[in-house]
């Protein structure tokens, strides 16, 4: 038996409070998994690009200004 079957096989054990915690201990799981892939692309330049886009249209006048931003 997998792993993903013996998993799958407890979620449908839990009750709704349960499912509940597990929901959201998924879901801040996944953002933190987000958050880590993020930083390790920006450290290693794969967002590099989205800076530059975001530079020379501001240069040309194409990128408004942030609230609060003179």
């Amino acid at each position: 038996m997998s792993t993903v079957v013996e998993i799958q096989e407890a979620i449908a054990r839990l009750n709704e409070k349960e499912r509940g915690e597990l929901r959201l201990w998924l879901n801040a799981y996944e953002e933190d998994e987000w958050d880590r892939q993020i930083t390790a692309d920006a450290a290693s330049g794969k967002l590099d690009f989205l800076r530059e886009e975001a530079e020379t249209a501001k240069r040309k006048g194409r990128l408004p200004s942030l609230p609060g931003e003179i």
